[in-house]
């Protein structure tokens, strides 16, 4: 497969940074044999199974003329996974609004431009970065995705890294086409709900885009050296998110941001936590009812939604 084309693809589907922090932009990856086309027309939702017990975790902040839930996501799923639960029907349902990190992650017209400027650098070529053993995991991860090494080496080490991180999960058995977030979105359509969101496509992929080149190294190498334990890594955090574990959700976003470095939790949680906490806070001041649907692992450890917002005074309350 061409680069080019293949970078065309990977725009056919961005999906956010949250949870398990590559596997928001790597779910875009996985969409290499994807109709670019497939988006245009979402499908409808499909049926859900019933999480056992309360299912993934819901939290609601409120006021007196408003009330806003908070909801951590998975971006790529097992076909038939069980996540469903009656609380959270009930709160997307009474929603008038429903916001997501991006507003339209299959965006065409945005998505290739930025996938074009931001993943390519053929004069540091990855093969000048990485140890033989490295190099020697990076040819096997990328063959997996349909490339050659040749065709990455020019790649940039964070989509090198998204382009490997993708690869054992969907070996496994996890789909991004199978996402929580499609899956409401598709519910939001079809219900006439405005849909908004909390950044844009540029700002995830600039984010990424200007991570020093150490510490664009240091990402690679983690997706490297966990290549052959992401799929058991990641059956472990679905186990955790469906059944409401908040502890399992601290470590798992710990393990993947700040047990990474400092500037991967910085980039990927930290600073858009905080931001995104200050729209909030304004939504606050209006009135009705708001869903907010983020990755995960924005919602637990570190820098959380939660604690950002009660550091303003805001109580949020798990359901």
């Amino acid at each position: 497969m061409n680069f080019q084309i293949a970078l065309g693809r990977a725009a056919s589907r961005l999906q956010s940074i949250g949870f398990g922090v590559a596997v928001g932009l790597a779910a875009s990856v996985a969409f290499l044999a994807v109709d670019a086309h497939a988006a245009e027309t979402p499908a409808a939702p499909a049926p859900v199974a019933r999480a056992a017990g309360d299912g993934p975790a819901l939290w609601a902040i409120r006021d007196a003329d408003s009330t806003i839930y908070l909801y951590g996501t998975i971006h790529m799923l097992k076909t038939g996974a069980a996540w469903g639960s009656d609380k959270v029907d009930a709160a997307f349902d009474s929603a008038s609004d429903v916001w997501f990190e991006v507003t339209d992650p299959d965006d065409q017209s945005a998505l290739g431009p930025l996938f074009q400027q931001y993943a390519m650098s053929p004069d540091k070529p990855l093969s000048s970065w990485l140890t033989p053993q490295e190099q020697a995991t990076l040819d096997t991860a990328v063959r997996a995705v349909g490339l050659s090494p040749q065709q990455i080496d020019p790649a940039r080490p964070w989509f090198a890294a998204l382009m490997i991180a993708t690869g054992p999960l969907k070996a496994a058995g996890f789909l991004p086409e199978n996402s929580v977030e499609l899956n409401l979105r598709a519910r939001a359509l079809a219900a006439g709900k405005p849909i908004h969101g909390l950044e844009t496509l540029d700002q995830q992929i600039g984010g990424l885009a200007r991570m020093s080149d150490e510490g664009q190294m240091t990402y690679l190498r983690r997706y490297l050296a966990t290549y052959s334990t992401a799929a058991d890594q990641m059956e472990r955090a679905v186990a955790g998110w469906s059944a409401g574990d908040v502890a399992a959700m601290d470590r798992f976003a710990f393990e993947n941001g700040r047990g990474i470095s400092e500037e991967v939790h910085q980039i990927f949680l930290a600073k858009r936590n905080a931001d995104w906490a200050d729209q909030i806070e304004t939504l606050l001041k209006g009135s009705g009812v708001s869903f907010i649907a983020v990755g995960a692992a924005h919602l637990a450890g570190d820098d959380s939604l939660q604690q950002l917002l009660a550091a303003k005074g805001i109580s949020v309350v798990r359901q």
